[in-house]
């Protein structure tokens, strides 16, 4: 298509030729009928292909939307008409009947009839509602090209080959299938003897006119929306317009201009316009009232054959050889320009307006506009000197006009302009009180002028401007199609430039420090001289932009208002109706123009925003205050709050108690995680809670938490170390009432109880084990009594060597009174907000993880990560001690302060490893119970598991955890405990073991050192352990769905890491062994690390790496291609980021190319093979591991999976089983 300043592409198709058009009243739907039988569904707004339909056999030529209904008609070569359900996406019903193609159809505005017209000469009449033909109207003696129903009345028009255009009235046909209770008497006899009338020639359609004047076949043939006209299109190359009235017609005129034949035309909706298409591959626009040519538009190889108009809004589409083409004749948005409280704008009838916010009125006319430009094309651009109240006006027309025009100081009506100078130029903007800028397209020039429209200096603009718009005082910006400029008009030279691609508009803040490059569908935040600060991108298209007083940009799409903060956080404001133009924010009202140019205010509530904003600003005051007043509630905020680092915050918001809990454990507030735990009342839980307690220092919720999960050997541990040697003797009782005689050992111990341990050993039989305590801690008469019972002499016992007895361990000071005196931790600086200690914004910088000098996480002797400056006391208790009710009040507690109380008796207990393995259907499981083949069977059926050499330390592990062992005497088995996951279930049908390393200590432990070893670089180390995890994840359980999900996350987690350190060794081996000869293969490596899927700050360091490479190399594209996506990220270290914007300058100037022609392709969608590295298009074959998910080529089907190093590669598999629902 010609560029043309008027005609506007919205939305373009491509596909075989399109013969038929229709488009939604209401949705943003069009349907397309092609030549090749296929029927397309858009969304022209979105530019997606909703759906196809493929039953006709041959083109469909005919296509209409139901006015109302879910339905649509279509009518093609195989002479069938069908009516579809877009709802259900089939066929309802097929029409037959007609004997040739069917040319057009189209459904009634009221009542349930479809019009079809075809070769066979006929036009018919078809109800759709009970599937029958009710009239066929015969008269042309050539193939009928077209028939349309009258909007209003009930009249037909249609159009044949016989060059006639003919007129049909169809008032009978109408009374005939009306009720009869809306006819009159006579009405209804004429009904009753219709048969009859029939015979003597009365018909139900007769024709009214036939019109003749085409030389040639008529094309097409289309009423007007209210007036009494119809206007034709014909082989003949010609429009013609007819009118006609209650007695004839007539032909009014004739349009000429088209050279090859004219296929189809129709009038506008809605202003005195006739568009046609026609073979001569234009789309023409003709004055409905002086029939001449308006303007005219043409495409380079395509015929057009079909236009539709939108029955509600300015739209259009045209059919061609190709596709089809949705576009609008004008620009829509009003010419507008704000000064401080008052909005000056250009109304659709073309006079200049004002608008005052503080009054909320809308001025009178203060001058009209008509007669600037052309009627049918509106202004373009309007821009205000508050200095002389006087405007600059722009239009497309005949290349580009302005006018320079003073506004009068009342407004007297629509007057037109007395004071008023003219002349060309695409953009004219003010930049000065007594100066303005003329940019031409044609001649590339900027003319700075005078108020007397004289030129005071000129220069050449910045190579391939397309417009100009203010930059801030003395200064313009020019854009172009790939940059914005930022030029000095006083000094003649360019400031900056930033490459920002195809901005249309520019909105700058009230206090003029940033300003927002809106262009289709990306908006970019930068300051005013020319820095990014952000940039966000939108699917639907972004319309326009206004800044509210505190520095937040709302801007408007097709449908939605919304914000962005100048950190690029963003969100929905508000849902649209119509599309709106934003102009102001002011408190909580929006001032907009519609696309009628009428002044609107909208309602908002920027609660959202401005609490987000006073997070940025550390204005805590202001946050409280809105927590306290709104409703600001929701999942979108209380996730924003966790992402950013504040669940303290968070907690303020949220009433679910499985939410607040983790948000507390977040935090560290163990008052409301305790009193979440408690309503919750769930194991998992518990277990969380006692171990942040652990880590606070508050041994009493751990007392009250090992109490609940009923964890008797940890409890004894904790009195141990807490020196409470009265509970540890009651859990000594405990453990003798529950028959279990491993902790009633570790209790005696415990306590240095020798009579104890001796009287247990007895007991059980142990008569060795009995003596040879009773003998080392020189028990002489117990020596005796166990050697009578055994009928044995001293003299028969060989003994080895004692020193002397076991000390019995104990605390070095008891705290059991109270919890542990660590450091108190600082409160969080909201948390001291919401007590009152602080106000108004506070400047709490964060440190930069991605510094290279920043020290790094390491892990101690204990497992502890831990900074180098780091104090050990940082991570304990805050606040003061939590209040815990007396152990024993619940009655879900162990009761440890009367033991004599019976509890649940479990016994020593037999083997449980046989019950394991029946219970439970997951390997971890069969693991445990030491069913290893069975085990092994599952992971092959489940994720096709074939080299088991790597898993055996993780079988080993679950193996050894989930028993305790106690020796025995020489000669003796030991004594076996089974450790159980479900320590609470008594039916031995669900008892389940323990699995070590599970989802969360995987997250929390091994996921943590992968991520410190890519941050330090050390990447063996970091395949080492994502390998380590993803063969624990593959022998694992977990105890929900969502769990479930986590678990797969992790898995691609790891597989997306393991894959991208793989890569980057792989590189470093070869540079390391080739040096130079092979940079072409590190080159692509180095950007295929890229690839994978790793978090921002590590993604960052890939691209990074890979940038410097490249530059170094001197393949300035793809450096550019780096740098680009290091500063779209916006993340990471300042240094990082100021690097990066070097490398992309020095790569700009260098020419972007690259020496060495690599296989990398930054715009296609692909994967990395995990065996060769080499790129798996989108669409081509391949195959992955049915475990972690990483893509091979198709040569590699049947090996083992490098990542995982267990499963084979496109093995079929049922998936992975982690949980099953009821086993816990």
């Amino acid at each position: 298509m010609a560029s043309s300043p008027s005609m506007l592409t919205k939305f373009e198709s491509k596909s075989s030729r399109a013969k038929g058009i229709a488009f939604h009243p209401k949705r943003p739907w069009i349907l397309v009928s092609l030549h090749s039988s296929t029927i397309q569904l858009w969304d022209y707004r979105m530019g997606t292909l909703i759906d196809r339909f493929e039953e006709h056999d041959g083109p469909v030529r005919g296509i209409d939307f139901h006015p109302t209904q879910p339905l649509f008609v279509s009518g093609g070569d195989d002479y069938k008409i069908k009516v579809w359900s877009y709802q259900t996406r089939r066929c309802l019903f097929t029409l037959n009947g007609h004997l040739d193609y069917v040319r057009t159809v189209f459904f009634h505005h009221e009542l349930p009839w479809i019009l079809s017209a075809s070769d066979d000469q006929t036009i018919r009449i078809w109800n759709w509602q009970n599937r029958s033909l009710i009239c066929t109207m015969t008269g042309h003696n050539h193939y009928a090209m077209c028939a349309q129903f009258h909007p209003k009345e009930d009249l037909i028009v249609s159009a044949s080959l016989d060059q006639s255009v003919r007129v049909w009235d169809i008032s009978g046909l109408r009374k005939k299938h009306s009720a009869p209770t809306s006819m009159s008497f006579e009405d209804q006899m004429a009904r009753a003897n219709q048969q009859q009338a029939d015979m003597f020639g009365n018909t139900d359609a007769v024709v009214k006119f036939v019109l003749e004047g085409h030389d040639r076949g008529v094309n097409w043939v289309a009423f007007h929306p209210t007036l009494p006209l119809i206007v034709s299109a014909g082989d003949d190359r010609l429009i013609k317009l007819w009118r006609m009235s209650e007695t004839k017609a007539w032909e009014v005129d004739t349009c000429r201009g088209h050279f090859q034949n004219a296929s189809a035309c129709l009038f506008h909706p809605h202003q005195d316009l006739i568009l046609s298409v026609g073979e001569d591959k234009t789309v023409r626009v003709w004055d409905l009232n002086r029939r001449t040519a308006v303007q005219s538009f043409k495409r380079e190889n395509d015929r057009f054959w079909v236009i539709a108009a939108h029955p509600e809004i300015n739209l259009f589409a045209a059919g061609h050889d190709n596709g089809v083409m949705v576009f609008k004749l004008e620009r829509e948005r009003p010419a507008s320009s704000l000064y401080q409280n008052t909005l000056f704008y250009v109304t659709k009838d073309k006079h200049v307006k004002s608008y005052d916010f503080t009054k909320n009125a809308e001025s009178p006319s203060l001058l009209s506009l008509r007669k600037f430009g052309n009627s049918w094309v509106p202004p373009r651009t309007l821009s205000y000197n508050p200095a002389e109240r006087s405007i600059l006006v722009t239009s497309p027309v005949d290349n580009g006009t302005y006018e320079l025009i003073g506004l009068p100081k009342d407004a007297i009506g629509a007057s037109d302009p007395t004071d008023m100078k003219k002349g060309t130029g695409t953009s004219a903007v003010f930049v000065a009180r007594n100066r303005f800028a003329v940019f031409s397209t044609a001649t590339q020039n900027i003319d700075i002028k005078d108020l007397s429209n004289s030129t005071t200096k000129s220069f050449k603009a910045p190579s391939g401007t397309t417009d100009v718009v203010f930059g801030g005082t003395g200064c313009i910006l020019c854009l172009t199609p790939t940059h914005v400029v930022l030029y000095d008009i006083q000094q003649k030279k360019q400031l900056a430039e930033l490459a920002v691609a195809g901005v249309k508009y520019v909105s700058w803040s009230n206090d003029g420090m940033y300003a927002a490059l809106l262009s289709k569908h990306n908006a970019t935040i930068i300051t005013k001289s020319l820095e990014q600060v952000s940039t966000l991108h939108e699917t639907i298209r972004i319309k326009s932009a206004t800044w509210d007083d505190s520095g937040v940009l709302l801007y408007s799409t097709l449908n939605h208002i919304k914000y962005t903060l100048l950190n690029g956080d963003n969100g929905i404001v508000r849902t649209l109706d119509q599309t709106m133009y934003l102009v102001k924010v002011k408190g909580r009202s929006v001032y907009c123009l519609d696309r009628a140019a009428k002044p609107r205010v909208l309602t908002i509530d920027p609660t959202e925003y401005r609490f987000k904003l006073a997070l940025v600003k550390r204005n805590y005051d202001e946050m409280l205050q809105i927590i306290k007043t709104s409703s600001l509630v929701g999942q979108s905020i209380i996730s924003y709050l966790q992402k950013k680092g504040y669940p303290e915050i968070a907690l303020q918001f949220v009433q679910d108690p499985q939410t607040r809990f983790e948000l507390a454990i977040e935090c560290g507030n163990l008052e409301v995680a305790t009193e979440m735990a408690k309503q919750i009342d769930k194991p998992k839980l518990w277990q969380r809670l006692g171990s942040e307690a652990l880590i606070h220092g508050n041994h009493q919720i751990v007392e009250m938490t090992y109490q609940k999960m009923r964890n008797f050997d940890k409890l004894s541990f904790l009195y141990l170390c807490t020196g409470d040697g009265e509970k540890l003797t009651r859990m000594a009782k405990i453990a003798e009432h529950r028959g279990d005689f491993v902790s009633r050992f570790q209790n005696a111990l415990y306590l240095g109880d020798v009579e104890s341990r001796i009287q247990m050993f007895k007991e059980i039989d142990l008569y060795p084990l009995a003596y040879l305590t009773a003998k080392s801690h020189g028990l002489v008469e117990e020596c005796e009594t166990i050697l009578e019972m055994t009928g044995l002499t001293d003299a028969e016992i060989s003994m080895p060597s004692v020193e002397g007895g076991l000390k019995a361990p104990s605390a070095v000071a008891p705290t059991f009174k109270s919890n542990w005196p660590v450091k108190e931790a600082a409160h969080s600086s909201f948390e001291k907000a919401l007590l009152g200690e602080v106000s108004g914004p506070v400047d709490d910088a964060e440190p930069n993880l991605l510094e290279e000098d920043l020290p790094v996480a390491t892990r101690d002797q204990d497992g502890v990560v831990a900074g180098d400056d780091e104090d050990p006391g940082d991570a304990w208790d805050m606040g003061d001690d939590a209040g815990l009710e007396p152990a024993g009040d619940d009655s879900d507690f162990v009761n440890v302060d009367n033991p004599d109380v019976p509890t649940d008796t479990t016994g020593p207990g037999t083997s449980e490893a046989d019950i394991w393995s029946r219970n439970s259907p997951l390997a971890a499981d069969h693991v445990a119970g030491g069913s290893f083949d069975s085990a092994m069977q599952l992971l092959n059926r489940q994720v096709g598991a074939v080299s088991f050499a790597p898993l055996k330390p993780r079988f080993m592990e679950i193996y050894q955890a989930s028993r305790t062992f106690l020796p025995a005497s020489t000669g003796l088995t030991s004594i076996v405990n089974h450790v159980r996951r479900n320590i609470d279930e008594i039916d031995s049908r669900k008892v389940l073991p323990i699995i070590p390393r599970n989802l969360e200590s995987l997250t929390s432990n091994d996921l943590q050192e992968g991520y410190v070893a890519m941050r330090t670089n050390k990447l063996e180390d970091g395949v080492v352990i994502f390998k380590r995890m993803l063969q624990a994840l593959l022998v694992n359980v977990v105890s929900s769905q969502s769990q479930v999900d986590d678990a797969k996350a992790l898995i691609t987690k790891s597989m997306e890491y393991a894959l991208a350190m793989n890569i980057e060794l792989e590189r470093r081996t070869l540079a390391a062994s080739s040096g130079e000869g092979d940079l072409k293969r590190q080159l692509e490596l180095s950007a295929y690390f890229t690839v994978p899927k790793l978090d921002v700050s590590h993604r960052q360091l890939a691209l990074m790496a890979a940038m410097r490479l490249a530059f170094t190399n001197k393949q300035y594209s793809s450096a550019l291609s780096f740098a680009n996506r290091v500063l779209a990220n916006n993340s990471g270290a300042a240094k990082l980021l100021d690097q990066a914007k070097k490398t992309k300058q020095q790569a700009e100037r260098a020419g972007s190319q690259d020496q060495i022609d690599i296989e990398y392709d930054q715009f296609a969608d692909f994967d990395i093979c995990a065996a060769s590295y080499t790129p798996i298009y989108s669409g081509s074959q391949s195959v992955s591991c049915p475990y972690d998910g990483s893509k091979y080529q198709t040569e590699y089907k049947g090996q083992t999976c490098r990542v995982c190093e267990v499963c084979e590669i496109g093995a079929a598999a049922s998936g992975l089983r982690l949980w099953v629902k009821g086993l816990q």
